[in-house]
């Protein structure tokens, strides 16, 4: 039997969905019970801030460590792990009997999902042949099922049970997610020596997966700085509702999964190239349509066009990644997840600064700057890879 015999690529492109949608449930967990943890712990705004801190810190070590590991062990010990660590961490929010408590089990909780967006994207890159792109994006839609579903599971429960005991079930399908992950085949470690430094370190001289790596610096924090100021943006300069704001935005999430499903099924075989281009046509509309908007009813569709021009970057781009550098694929996707999120934290500080001095109108100028240096990093990218 050969090491591509060994594993059923169905199975496991079913196992990396369950693995990223615990993903999308873990990554709104914290938000969705922070006014139960700010009652239960007594936490001031500045004590509250510091917890949404510790994640991102987690995420970017989870990210870090998970490639070079399954590059040279495979990918069963390393997800095993990181579903009992959610688990863990699951448990200590709900339970921790001090902030101190509380604080390590949120970096436990953003460690391990660091550990699971990263591995499952790698997984599935690896099993994919011509059509990496589309079967990531295939599985960024169990991503957004799980982000939608959190807020709308804790909605129903909430009136029947406490926010502890809903995570201590979230708690138990992160551990029957790590049984599923012990009990199946994954492809055999690439490496099966000591990690080649050289080669790792030779990643970071590599100018196109640089320039994939900053082009992700722009779409995660592009999805941070919508997801974290769009509800202000709205309520603020537009005088829109709280709720019809965060209506809004949960149809941002909604465009984001339809895109993410479409670019699966039926545009899989239209070019990168071309999805993208599509892409930023639909970003562009749904900025415009923010910038003008003066009725919910645009908004809405301003951020259904804003989540569908969203869609397509890490799929994408992780597709080439994956295709590039399929020797050491998991070190590449550790390199470009971690700058990734770098800018994720960095442009979302940036965005504070600029709606505390400059007022949060300036959320729409953000996004064209935004949008504009995507665009002049997708040309020079096709056109070094051409």
């Amino acid at each position: 039997m050969t090491a591509s015999a060994a594993y059923n690529k169905t199975t496991l492109f079913i196992s990396a969905c369950c693995g990223l949608l615990l993903f999308g449930i873990a990554l709104l967990t914290l938000g969705s019970v922070a006014q139960g943890l700010q009652q239960n712990f007594k936490l001031d705004k500045l004590e509250a801030g510091t917890l949404f801190a510790i994640l991102p810190a987690g995420l970017l070590t989870g990210s870090l460590f998970f490639g070079p590991v399954c590059d040279r062990y495979g990918y069963k010990i390393l997800l095993v792990s990181a579903c009992l660590l959610l688990a863990t961490g699951f448990t200590g929010i709900a339970y921790s009997p001090s902030t101190g408590w509380l604080q390590f089990s949120i970096f436990i909780f953003g460690l391990a999902g660091g550990i699971i967006n990263g591995a499952t994207n790698a997984v599935v890159a690896d099993i994919s042949g011509a059509y990496k792109g589309a079967n990531l994006s295939l599985l960024g839609v169990s991503f957004g099922i799980g982000a939608l579903g959190l807020p709308f599971v804790l909605g129903m429960l909430k009136q029947y049970y406490t926010y502890p005991i809903i995570l201590s079930g979230a708690a138990v399908i992160a551990c029957g997610v790590a049984l599923f992950y012990l009990l199946i085949r994954f492809p055999l470690p690439k490496i099966t020596r000591a990690v080649p430094l050289k080669s790792s370190f030779g990643l970071l001289k590599d100018v196109v997966l640089l320039l994939i790596a900053f082009y992700l610096f722009c779409q995660s924090s592009l999805e941070a700085i919508v997801n974290n100021w769009t509800t202000t943006f709205l309520t603020e300069q537009k005088n829109i509702s709280q709720s019809n704001a965060l209506y809004a935005l949960s149809a941002g999430i909604t465009g984001m999964t339809l895109m993410r499903l479409l670019t699966g099924t039926v545009f899989r075989k239209i070019t990168a190239k071309r999805i993208l281009l599509f892409s930023f046509g639909l970003f562009l509309c749904g900025i415009v349509l923010l910038q003008i908007t003066a009725s919910f009813f645009t908004a809405l569709s301003g951020l259904l066009l804003l989540g569908a021009g969203i869609a397509g970057g890490f799929p994408i781009m992780l597709g080439l990644v994956g295709s590039r550098y399929a020797a050491l694929s998991g070190t590449a996707f550790s390199l470009v997840l971690v700058i990734a999120i770098t800018g994720n934290i960095l442009v979302n500080y940036l965005m504070g600064v600029v709606a505390a001095t400059y007022g949060i109108q300036h959320f729409i100028t953000l996004l064209y700057i935004e949008l504009g240096v995507m665009v002049l990093l997708f040309i020079s990218i096709f056109k070094k890879i051409k």
